[in-house]
């Protein structure tokens, strides 16, 4: 998801910087030559503005320290806004429908699981919201879907959020259901389809957030797992965790006496081969109809292999032409064994599946470690490792660790190759820290967490600040040229040339920050599918360039002013 954000906004950038420097200037001879330009004192908004504009740039350039000090402040009081501000991969994506997956234990039969799903369909039909329901239970015959017997794939398809109950949310709908879909034995999960498929496919764990057990034994993993689920449950923002039950499976052995077969002439072959066909089944012939082939299998009814007791009392075939039961020959005894056995990193791996309520699961994630830490001891051997989309979001977070100081370099050395001062390229470096408290200011307000989707929105912020501050910087230094045309060099000429640059020229400092805005401010108010991924990509653009507006108009004329006077003052 990182990467097409990234790639669009680069290749958007690209083309408007060349539809600029080519097409513009050409359609600018075609439209505006011969007609008289009106001056900028001409136009009412201008000299609104730059008569509210003018005592506050006097007042902050007489009291330099007091304003940067005031401005100081305010970063310090803002910046530790990020600190209360959660983290995730990617905002929820809302895709019109929810995925309810609930998964039992090990051992029940396809007649309960059946019968448990149409409860669960009925329940959820009766919701308003709901326009239609399709559970499945198990796996089809593909090797692709190794999906067990105990776990259920529901997909809610929901109505139109118009046709909704006043009030209904998302998320709050999702709380009644899992209210009302509370069975013994079971744990709820719920996520979408979409995502839950891609979370499937690249981590294997079903839920945004989840643990990883690997070990050399199936049992200790189970045991852990067991813990984990006790450990986790009182956890804020937990709504249901489930550990696999990775050596819980039941199975039926089969375990042949040779010698008491010998007896009646039968070799463990025969014994195993009864058992195969009467049990299992076996194809005794081939029906032809048309061009289709069936095979023709035979087995036992399901009341003479319904339990072990009923298993000894299959009639084997002596070769002597006698029956007898399959007791007398062999044990048929029921032992618990591996589920499923999974394998990654050449270790044997326990899934614990962790459905939070919490949107923020770097939060989720650092409060279920400390309870750990504090709860459980691993033994030798074995390790855990969180999973799901929390591990997305640590590797956008290690990308971002080395993006970001990339950014800035980026743009401190374009800065300085324009204007040949390390001193102006920090100085026009400062818009992006204090377009940063603008855009945490209404993130916070807003309610949206940390993600790629926000960092994008903040490294195209930078840009647009740092933007904003070279046009100012532009008109600062014509407007100081044009003084020492006419006049020698002063303190108070260097204060002149400063509002001179900063007032005479507002109109297009307001135009670049008011077409920002106004292009993202509809997004804010959007509530269609993709909004939800797109408005935390506008918030801190919109919230940014507010801030960052008010540090280009007043302190980077202070800073300029207070830069050429200590040249002066060195000659």
């Amino acid at each position: 998801m990182f990467r097409p954000l990234a790639w669009t906004k680069t290749f958007a950038i690209s083309f408007s910087s060349i539809f600029a420097v080519t097409v513009v200037p050409v359609l600018m001879l075609m439209f505006i030559r011969g007609r008289r330009l009106r001056p900028e004192s001409a136009n009412p908004i201008t000299r609104v503005c730059q008569a509210l504009y003018l005592p506050v740039i006097r007042w902050c350039l007489r009291h330099r320290w007091l304003t940067i000090g005031a401005n100081v402040v305010f970063l310090a009081a803002t910046l530790p806004l990020a600190t209360r501000i959660g983290s995730q991969f990617m905002p929820p994506l809302y895709e019109g429908s929810s995925l309810y997956m609930p998964t039992a234990l090990p051992g029940i039969s396809i007649t309960s699981a059946a019968a448990l799903l149409q409860t669960q369909d009925r329940i959820i039909r009766t919701f308003p919201e709901v326009e239609s329901v399709f559970g499945t239970v198990g796996r089809s015959n593909s090797a692709t879907d190794n999906a067990p017997l105990d776990m259920f794939d529901t997909t809610i398809m929901l109505r139109p959020r118009e046709q909704w109950r006043r009030g209904m949310t998302y998320d709050r709908l999702i709380t009644e259901m899992d209210s009302r879909l509370q069975f013994p034995g079971l744990s709820n999960v719920w996520t979408m389809p979409v995502e839950n498929r891609l979370d499937m496919e690249l981590t294997g764990i079903k839920t945004p957030v989840g643990l990883k057990i690997q070990g050399p034994r199936l049992e200790e993993i189970q045991r852990i797992g067991g813990e984990l689920e006790e450990v986790l449950k009182p956890v804020r923002g937990t709504r249901g965790v489930f550990a696999e039950r990775v050596s819980q499976g039941l199975y039926i052995d089969v375990d042949v006496d040779r010698t008491a077969a010998a007896r009646y002439g039968l070799t463990a072959g025969d014994v195993q081969r009864a058992v195969e066909s009467g049990i299992g089944g076996a194809n005794i012939a081939t029906t032809v109809e048309g061009r289709q082939r069936y095979g023709i299998n035979v087995r036992y009814l399901e009341d003479y292999r319904a339990n072990p007791a009923r298993l000894r009392q299959v009639l084997l075939a002596t070769p002597a032409g006698a029956q007898i039961p399959l007791g007398e020959v062999a044990r048929v005894i029921i032992h618990r064994g591996p589920t499923m056995v999974r394998d990654e990193d050449g270790q044997l791996t326990g899934y614990v599946y962790v459905d939070t309520s919490d949107a923020d699961y770097g939060g989720y994630v650092a409060r279920a470690q400390r309870a750990i830490d504090r709860q459980l001891r691993l033994p030798s051997g074995f390790t855990l490792k969180w999973s799901g989309e929390y591990e997305f979001q640590l590797r956008a977070r290690r990308r971002l660790s080395y993006i970001l100081p990339i950014v800035f370099g980026v743009i401190f050395l374009l800065l300085y190759l324009l204007f040949d001062s390390a001193a102006e390229a920090l100085v026009l470096l400062l818009p992006c820290l204090y377009a940063m408290t603008g855009g945490l200011l209404l993130q916070y307000l807003m309610g949206f967490n940390f993600s790629v989707a926000v960092w994008v929105g903040y490294i195209a912020l930078f840009g647009i600040a740092v933007e904003t501050g070279v046009v100012m910087v532009i008109y600062l230094e014509e407007a100081l040229e044009r003084r020492l045309m006419s006049q020698a060099l002063s303190p108070a000429a260097i204060e002149a040339a400063s509002i001179e640059g900063a007032v005479q020229r507002l109109r297009p400092k307001l135009m670049t920050v008011a077409v920002v805005m106004l292009s993202l401010a509809p997004i804010l108010w959007s509530s269609g599918i993709g909004s939800d991924v797109m408005k935390p990509i506008a918030a801190p653009i919109v919230g940014g360039m507010v801030t960052s507006t008010v540090h280009v108009l007043i302190l980077v004329p202070v800073f300029f002013a207070m830069m050429q006077e200590r040249r002066l003052r060195r000659g």
